[in-house]
């Protein structure tokens, strides 16, 4: 049974719910006080001795959390960022805890078992369902301070097909959240790429619409190492590149380990003049001592014990060293700040600027299997979902298969390429049937029936948040000679709640791997720990 919060509240003793943070142009303030806030985070995942691997959940572990809490009191920091949780799993217990103790979240909407894969990305109604039960389960708690929609998924020229979709979700969870009057902001998590760094920064704040832009940046930044200083770190020219950026920008994670125990001298510049006016605060990474040693404690699930390691009370140190006043909301007029152009197609970027995927709506993909004579007969399961991409891979070689396709440099979108997996499948077999009139699927059954709809009844059905349409399949702005020679490319993954590094994508080619992505998400849950 859950309990309520407001019991547990009574169990862990009386507390004063903390201060809605808000965004006004690109700062963060205190609804309450009108204070500027600065977070001064921590990521945290703890993963040793984690009972379930493959759906991890620190905030599910009350033993672990509130050991934890005694720590993030004594460091003296005011948020933490949770990179996985599991959201069958009851939170209430740390989430009430964290709340009394005055820790905010950011929380990772993704997981590895559902994110948008950069090598094979999809936006789609199964992984849109899978975001809001995620929304859904934090948004009761007063502490979640921000949403990220996705860590690293783009990490390099390769990859930046993934970005159109990435920013897709953070329209449409931003969406959702809003027709339930919430108004937690939403951003994404970068690495620092040189090669797309401007066009990723560009691309995620450029539209016209606000709507469909992130509501704050986050960058994850490890050049500063050791006896570096402001100037030689790089840190003073990410200052000058964001001074005018119209969303709050933060550092998402920063902390390198390149020298032990880490001295931290990047916090005086964070949380001082250096940064103050541009950065909006960060989290150290990372608290557990994992194998990546980036740890300030050793702990394990379910266990009391802590032992810290040498960099706890350097990073203690160095917090308790700073702090950041800013500004107040009610005097605070953003004047130099200016939207980006979105990028243009480019051989390392390859996302159409300005068109999007669109919403995926399950009463679109209803219809259009409603509208076939042959399909697979039953549902694809995940373990079969590889399958059912090559199956629709070699189909669509003999017959046009556009509207479960997708071209990110073109900016094309098929009418049913959101739907899920056995539905574009049984496209591919229903369109093979209709060229060649033979109904059947290598390593699938299939069975003909009486199609029920029209499909040219199907693609401007209602969205699965009940807005209206926006599957207008769009066509590029750019000059199709623009889009030629694109490489396509690996990718290689930084541990993360999203993204994958196993796999190849045709960069701003056709997508139809993708379908096998349901599968993809799962089997590569290991590599986006990395």
């Amino acid at each position: 049974m859950r309990v309520s919060i407001f019991a547990l509240t009574a169990l862990l003793g009386s507390a004063v719910a903390l201060d809605k943070i808000v965004i006004k142009d690109n700062k963060f303030f205190n609804s309450v006080t009108g204070d500027e806030f600065f977070f001064k985070g921590l990521a945290y995942q703890p993963e040793n001795g984690e009972p379930d691997p493959n759906n991890r959940d620190p905030l599910a572990d009350t033993v672990g959390c509130k050991r934890d809490i005694e720590s993030f009191k004594d460091l003296g920091i005011n948020a933490i960022r949770v990179y996985q949780t599991d959201y069958t799993k009851n939170h209430d217990v740390c989430m009430a805890a964290l709340e009394k103790a005055g820790i905010y979240v950011v929380l990772d909407v993704p997981a590895p078992s559902y994110a948008i894969n950069r090598a094979y990305p999809e936006w789609t109604t199964d992984l849109f369902a899978k975001f809001r039960a995620k929304v859904d389960n934090f948004s009761v708690y007063k502490n979640v301070a921000a949403y990220v929609i996705g860590n690293e998924v783009t990490n390099d020229d390769k990859t930046t097909p993934a970005a159109a979709f990435v920013k897709a979700a953070a329209r449409d969870i931003k969406a959702y959240l809003k027709k339930q009057n919430i108004t937690t902001p939403v951003g994404y998590a970068s690495n620092d790429e040189p090669s797309i760094r401007d066009q990723l920064a560009a691309h995620f704040v450029c539209s016209e619409n606000n709507s469909e832009n992130v509501d704050f940046y986050g960058m994850n930044l490890y050049n500063w190492c050791g006896d570096m200083t402001f100037e030689t770190s790089g840190y003073e020219e990410f200052v000058k590149q964001y001074a005018s950026y119209p969303v709050p920008v933060l550092l998402t994670e920063y902390g390198c380990n390149a020298q032990r125990p880490r001295k931290f001298p990047e916090v005086g510049s964070l949380y001082g003049s250096d940064m103050d006016t541009v950065f909006s605060g960060g989290f150290m990474y990372e608290y557990s001592e994992e194998a990546n040693n980036y740890g300030l404690a050793s702990v394990t699930y379910g266990k009391t014990g802590v032992e810290k390691t040498d960099d706890y009370d350097n990073f203690k140190k160095a917090l308790a060293a700073v702090s950041p006043k800013g500004v107040k909301m009610s005097e605070y007029k953003q004047s130099s700040a200016k939207r980006p152009s979105c990028p243009s197609v480019t051989d390392t970027w390859h996302v159409a600027p300005k068109i999007l995927p669109p919403t995926p709506s399950s009463a679109s993909c209803q219809c259009i299997s409603s509208s076939f004579s042959c399909a697979i007969k039953g549902n694809v399961t995940d373990s079969d979902a590889g399958k059912a991409g090559d199956l629709i891979g070699n189909v669509c070689k003999d017959v046009s298969c556009s509207e479960i396709q997708t071209n990110t440099a073109k900016g094309e979108y098929g009418h049913y390429a959101f739907c899920d997996v056995s539905v574009r499948a049984s496209y591919a077999v229903n369109a093979y049937y209709e060229d060649k009139k033979q109904c059947k699927a290598d390593g699938f059954d299939t069975q003909t029936a009486k199609p029920s709809s029209k499909a040219d009844s199907c693609a401007d059905k209602t969205t699965d948040i009940n807005t209206p349409s926006n599957n207008n399949g769009r066509v590029p702005t750019v000059d199709d000679s623009e889009l030629e020679d694109l490489e396509s490319g690996s990718s290689s993954g930084h541990r993360s709640s999203s993204g994958s590094s196993l796999g190849t994508s045709a960069a701003g080619s056709v997508s139809m791997l993708a379908l096998a992505s349901t599968q993809v998400a799962v089997v590569f849950a290991a590599a986006m720990l990395i």
